[in-house]
């Protein structure tokens, strides 16, 4: 049997273990075979990666840009889902603010999700930051829940919302997917809550691979990656819990945005 590849992910939720067997178990019955490794959080799964204990990591769109960092740009990314593709995050005012534009924020208190969130907290104050402000010209509330898992919990982004809710807070940031989901299930009542600005796109987890990873391994497990189907309903369990419908090629042109803010931020000199 040829050697399993390995692949990291960060427990983040109970269900990741069940979506992983799933995956594993669709490879196994392929010929490809792969184990997995959970991760307490992004930085140990980055660590493993560079130190060649894992062969493939799941990455969060900041884990992606570390793993850059930490192997001088060399990492590849080989595969994402397909809502990774232009994603944006929404800040949202109440309906009867009087604030239309970003600048009106200046002196205001805004709600971000946890420290090391991309789309709750990064992306969207490298949005105040493109628009003038600085962090010193608003109040930022933090919610920082979950440290290290990158916001993958939105535990921190519903918190920001529910500070904006008790009138804690004059504007929130999160995802578009949160936010068309949140309007829908009663958290969000679209009716007393608007959009007063959008990010520009960008992309969210890939499968990273360090430079030397071989492609004789790399193409078969890509191969069976692309085999999943939605119409299955075996994989449609996983695909539903894991938020895809098809596994599409990883590209790195959507990371401007995240890679801008942490720039602006200095996030990676904290």
């Amino acid at each position: 049997m040829s050697t399993p590849v390995i692949v990291g992910a960060v427990l983040y939720d109970p269900k990741v273990s069940v979506i992983w067997e799933i995956i594993r178990d669709f490879f196994e019955s392929n010929q490809c075979p792969m184990d997995v490794k959970l991760y307490a959080d992004y930085d140990l799964q980055n660590e493993a990666l560079m130190a060649g204990e894992i062969d493939m990591a799941w990455n969060s769109p900041l884990a992606w840009l570390d793993a850059q960092r930490r192997s001088g740009g060399t990492c590849r990314a080989i595969a994402m889902r397909d809502t990774d593709r232009d994603r944006v995050s929404h800040l949202i005012v109440p309906a009867d603010s009087p604030a239309t534009t970003v600048s009106d924020l200046r002196g205001k208190r805004v709600a971000l999700g946890a420290e090391d969130s991309p789309q709750a907290r990064l992306i969207p104050q490298g949005l105040l930051a493109r628009h003038g402000l600085q962090p010193a010209d608003y109040e930022a509330i933090r919610h920082d829940l979950l440290v290290g898992l990158h916001g993958d919990h939105i535990g921190g982004e519903k918190e920001a919302f529910l500070t904006l809710s008790r009138g804690e807070a004059d504007a929130s940031a999160l995802i578009d997917l949160n936010w068309e989901a949140w309007t829908k299930d009663g958290t969000i009542d679209p009716v007393k809550y608007r959009i007063l600005a959008t990010t520009d796109p960008y992309d969210h987890c890939v499968f990273a691979v360090r430079e030397d990873f071989p492609a004789d391994r790399e193409q078969p497990w890509l191969e069976v990656l692309h085999r999943m189907s939605y119409d299955d309903p075996t994989h449609r369990e996983m695909m539903d819990l894991e938020g895809l419908k098809k596994w599409e090629p990883g590209r790195t042109s959507g990371f401007g945005p995240l890679a801008e803010a942490c720039e602006l931020l200095g996030f990676f000199d904290r």
